[in-house]
């Protein structure tokens, strides 16, 4: 977006049986867990023998489980279905967030003239006003991702290295969830009803701190995936579980247009637009302290805070090869993605000629549609390997994109309008479900893997770098977009050459990610 799986859809829809159950097709994992829990036992017996040996006084309260927490040898539990549903309420909060940002800032901020026409406020001084090459808003947004970028590892390291009784990650989920919820909305409350430097100044401040905030929850976040699944299987199914989230709350950003041209008539476009993002910002906010309130990760995670500095931490994650190949892959990839994203608005308004609020019906026909394919995609991920998946999935992007920068032209005009926004959200929405599920269990698995050889558990660095290669990727897009889409506005030539650059940005994504080897990282954490 986190800045975040299983065979058994039972995990999702109100089954209540571990993770580790849930995401095994077969009977062996039972053996498994029947194993660890025969262990588990005969820890706790153990931590009650030796109390006993040192003269306490045994209760009736001194029960196993009580043994277990007090012993930190003792196998974690695994996470219930109903843990991993509350775990996944959170990335629900946060996508919302982050989708009324990625989708809906540039459009604010940098409006076409059909936006205008209809009523939009022109905020800050438009067209390349940064030294004659920069757009404002892609300027700042760009700096401020780009800035982030080195919050990112510091904020992993804190997380990594945290002694609170209450967990490594809880703690900072809490912290983080109302100064970004407050944050997101005042990102669109600019001081003046105007145009002006000073709004440009504010927007500046307010989306630094929107991306800091962000990094405070998210990082944390993403680590527990590793930490909540103990294994590779449990892991893909706390991936496919917070991807139906994220899909929700992305979607419910895009469905804004619907909601905001309600309350058009009674106060206005950017009013509305306004009272819509705070009702959004309020229902993420509730979303968002959900895990920290409902999950107790001393129960459920056992790892040790780390002892290296950030820096030393940043660079083992960066040293770790499989890692360097996954996220020089993943960068690209976002680069691609966002530009995608930023640009499907006016795709629909100027390249299609027809009403913004068309783009809410395509991106939830879109969803809908990746939707259905996410339990295949677990399924098959278990089969087959992650990396094939994800590989066929870049193919389809890289042809989804060049299929957008031909959208309203004369090349496809026997193609009505609306029919040519239905194909690009069908063939775009396959490799959104792989996206959204494969890389985050990608990472817990390197993450792991590397935790096994180096004895140092850095989940919060893995995923921080991960995150700072996703907000590297799109400063540059917003470069690339904001900086192209002046050209030829009027024709809306700018919006195919961004649509052009993310198809060839992806299928060299897809190259680099290629010699990724997804064996031997299995091959370390199933020894």
């Amino acid at each position: 977006m986190d800045e975040t799986q299983h065979d058994n859809t039972r995990n999702i829809s109100g089954g209540t049986e571990p993770a580790a159950q849930a995401a095994t097709p077969t009977g062996g994992r039972q053996s498994e867990q029947d194993a660890a829990n025969v262990r588990n036992v005969q820890g706790a017996q153990a931590a009650q023998d030796t109390a006993s040996a040192a003269g306490e006084t045994s209760s009736p309260a001194a029960s196993p489980a009580a043994a277990q927490a007090a012993s930190p040898t003792a196998a974690p539990e695994s996470l219930p279905g109903s843990k991993i549903r509350a775990f996944a309420i959170g990335q629900f909060g946060w996508a919302l967030l982050s989708g009324i940002i990625s989708n809906w800032l540039v459009y604010f901020y940098q409006p076409d003239a059909e936006t205008i026409h209809q009523g939009q406020t022109v905020f800050v001084p438009q067209g390349l006003a940064i030294l004659g090459i920069v757009t404002v808003v892609g300027g700042i947004t760009a700096f401020a991702r780009f800035f982030d970028a080195f919050v990112d590892p510091a904020v992993a390291s804190l997380s990594d290295r945290c002694r609170s009784p209450r967990g490594r990650r809880m703690p900072f989920l809490r912290l983080a969830a109302l100064p970004l919820a407050i944050i997101t909305v005042l990102v669109f409350w600019s001081p003046i009803n105007g145009t002006s430097w000073l709004n440009a100044a504010f927007l500046f401040v307010a989306v630094i701190a929107y991306y800091v905030a962000l990094t405070f929850y998210c990082t944390p976040y993403n680590a527990l995936i590793a930490e909540l699944g103990h294994n590779s299987k449990q892991q893909l199914a706390i991936s496919t579980a917070i991807s139906f989230t994220w899909v929700a709350g992305t979607a419910l950003a895009y469905v804004a247009p619907v909601i905001w041209g309600a309350f058009v008539r009674s106060m206005g476009r950017v009013p509305a637009i306004r009272l819509t993002f705070t009702l959004m910002a309020i229902v993420a906010f509730i979303c968002m302290l959900v895990p920290p309130l409902a999950i107790d990760e001393k129960r459920y995670v056992r790892s040790q805070p780390t002892s290296e500095s950030t820096l030393e931490s940043l660079k083992q994650t960066f040293g770790d090869l499989q890692f360097r190949r996954f996220v020089g892959s993943d960068v690209i990839y976002w680069v691609a993605i966002t530009t995608f994203q930023t640009g499907l608005p006016f795709f629909v308004t100027s390249l299609l000629k027809l009403p913004e609020s068309v783009t809410t019906v395509y991106f939830v026909l879109m969803t809908a549609v990746s939707v259905l394919f996410y339990v295949p995609v677990n399924m098959l991920a278990n089969r087959v390997g992650k990396k094939r998946l994800l590989l066929i999935a870049f193919v389809i992007f890289t042809v989804a994109f060049a299929f957008a920068g031909l959208l309203g032209s004369g090349v496809i005009s026997a193609i009505p309008p609306m029919v040519q926004g239905v194909l690009l959200s069908v063939v775009g929405a396959v490799p959104m479900a792989a996206f959204g599920i494969l890389p985050q269990a990608i990472v817990a698995n390197i993450a792991d893997a590397s935790a096994k050889t180096t004895g140092q558990d850095r989940q919060g660095m893995f995923y921080a770098a991960r995150t700072f290669a996703m907000k590297m990727g799109q400063s540059v897009a917003m470069l690339l977009f904001t900086g192209v889409s002046t050209i030829g506005a009027a024709a809306g030539t700018g919006y195919r050459v961004a649509a052009i650059c993310a198809a060839v940005l992806c299928a060299i994504g897809g190259f680099i990610f290629a010699f990724y080897d997804e064996h031997k990282v299995l091959a370390v954490l199933e020894s």
